[in-house]
């Protein structure tokens, strides 16, 4: 039995901490209030930007996940460096391998193209110029022998639990209800959407694989549809009508950013949603193969949940 310590306990963080947890591992799961449902694992609470305490919580870890999001997305470019750090010390200290899941802003716009790992950074914004800044931290941890990293870069969100994401609540919950869903961008473009249960999957396989360290990988994602097509299959699952769509664009969040300011934060990474956006995962499975679940299958698990969540009464 091995020690593995995920630090986060969100959308993929839960997932990861009951699959290691089902693979027999001894686990410690970190967040800020020590609080969750997550049997078989030890959660721990603390300040993960104290390397102190990250080095407490990794001792004699094989493993360390970094799955860990700023408090605030407006303040992201603030308040993730330092988490990151904080982490990184701990897993070095450990003699850890750390695996770091990241998004995909680093890129900018992909004008067409492909995402594939070799693009270099091209950010058009503080949080992609922040992430970009993040990578080359680790990458250049990693070349100096201070610890050895793997990087698992996954796209947009959906799954099980997976509320804050643009194929979250306001599709899957929509679809439950029976209200229109909400979206960004032209949601006739091709887009590539990661599973969290898969995510979590292909992140064990990066902690598990001495040949991932040093790299950047793009975690493996099922095929590829418009959001148009996966947002009218979800609908189709539930049993109601087709959708109406209400798609947002630069105008429309600049508007809802007059009252609710957190929205204008969103118009960083409208591009990714008004031109194809599709994650080439081939380097990935071509060295390790790599979990992907169906599509249809991951929708129908998806809405599953969501209507699981929805007989749920609300406590007053």
């Amino acid at each position: 039995m091995t020690r593995h310590v995920v630090f986060g306990t969100g959308q993929v963080g839960h997932q990861l901490v009951q699959q290691l947890v089902a693979q027999g591992h001894d686990v410690v799961a970190v967040n800020r209030s020590g609080r969750g449902h997550l049997p078989g694992a030890q959660i721990v609470a603390g300040d993960a930007t104290d390397p102190s305490f990250t080095s407490g919580a990794c001792r004699g870890a094989a493993v360390v996940y970094f799955c860990l999001n700023a408090r605030s997305y407006d303040r992201w470019e603030e308040e993730f460096p330092p988490l990151q750090r904080a982490v990184l010390t701990g897993a070095a200290n450990a003699g850890a391998r750390l695996v770091a899941l990241e998004n995909l802003y680093s890129y900018g716009p992909p004008r067409s193209r492909r995402l594939v790992e070799t693009m270099p950074p091209s950010p058009t914004s503080r949080k992609s110029a922040t992430r970009a800044a993040m990578t080359l931290e680790l990458l250049e941890a990693h070349a100096a022998g201070h610890a050895s990293v793997a990087i698992g870069r996954a796209s947009d969100y959906f799954g099980p639990g997976t509320l804050n994401s643009a194929l979250g609540e306001t599709v899957f919950g929509a679809a439950v209800a029976g209200k229109s869903a909400q979206v960004m961008g032209d949601p006739d473009q091709p887009h590539s959407y990661s599973y969290t249960p898969d995510v979590a999957a292909n992140l064990i396989t990066l902690g598990a694989s001495p040949e991932a360290a040093g790299q950047v990988w793009h975690l493996p994602v099922g095929e590829t549809r418009t959001t148009r097509q996966i947002i009218e299959q979800v609908y189709d699952l539930a049993g109601t009508r087709r959708p109406r769509i209400l798609a947002a664009g630069r105008g429309t969040l600049r508007a809802l950013g007059l009252i609710r300011p957190p929205m204008r934060e969103y118009l960083h990474t409208l591009y990714q949603f008004t031109s194809p956006w599709v994650v080439d995962d081939g380097k990935f499975r071509s060295s390790f193969g790599g979990r992907t679940t169906p599509l249809d299958d991951a929708l129908a698990a998806t809405l599953a949940w969501y209507r699981t969540r929805a007989d749920v009464p609300t406590s007053t």
